[in-house]
């Protein structure tokens, strides 16, 4: 099992990378969105791989995280989901999207994803609900805060809780929600409210 390639950028396209690993260069199957996130050809990058084995032969897909990998790996879980579908989907949706669109039930967020119909978006979400918490998915997506050095108290992550259930309360699909709390820059002196505002703001635009 390859784990992961470490190289310099040989070429890109939407959806093909060739890495130079010490004058060997690998094919690796990525999305569209990994492909916008690697650096420019000659520098070295890092990408996290699943090797997927078929009788017509071997494919790499990679991916910009180790998030990105494990999200991957849950999809072809699913019934249905190989891995050219499950690569289409997080071409559409990043792996916190998902997840939230997951708890929301939110099929309609899935399905965006080109090949993947209504009844397979609801089967990923049947399939992979009990195997995603709430408070797991937050922590995921906020962790960047404290990445950065911006430790957030669990009076703010309360907070953002609150605003999220507020919105849903207004109308907003539990995944709209979320995407708009994630937006706004919470400080220490927010409460729900203020983050609610803020959030609201963010879906006007």
């Amino acid at each position: 099992m390859i784990g992961f390639l470490k190289g310099k950028v040989f070429s890109v396209t939407d959806n093909m990378l060739l890495l130079d690993v010490n004058g060997v260069g690998y094919e690796v199957v990525i999305s569209a969105g990994t492909a916008e996130e690697l650096p420019p050809v000659g520098e070295d990058t890092i990408i996290y791989t699943h090797l997927s084995v078929r009788e017509d032969g071997m494919t790499l897909y990679g991916f910009p995280t180790r998030d990105d990998l494990a999200i991957f790996r849950m999809l072809i879980t699913v019934s249905g989901i190989g891995p050219k579908g499950a690569q289409m989907i997080l071409s559409v949706l990043s792996p916190d999207d998902l997840r939230f669109a997951i708890l929301a039930g939110d099929a309609k967020a899935i399905s965006q994803a080109p090949g993947i119909g209504k009844k397979t978006a609801e089967r990923v979400i049947l399939d992979l609900r009990d195997k995603i918490s709430q408070d797991a998915a937050f922590e995921s997506a906020f962790g960047g805060d404290e990445k950065a050095g911006n430790k957030v108290s669990a009076a703010a992550n309360n907070a953002r809780d609150e605003a999220v259930e507020a919105l849903e309360a207004l109308g907003y699909s539990a995944s709209d929600a979320y995407r708009a709390v994630k937006m706004v820059t919470v400080t220490e002196d927010m409460d729900a409210n203020d983050i609610l505002k803020a959030a609201l703001k963010q879906m006007a635009r």
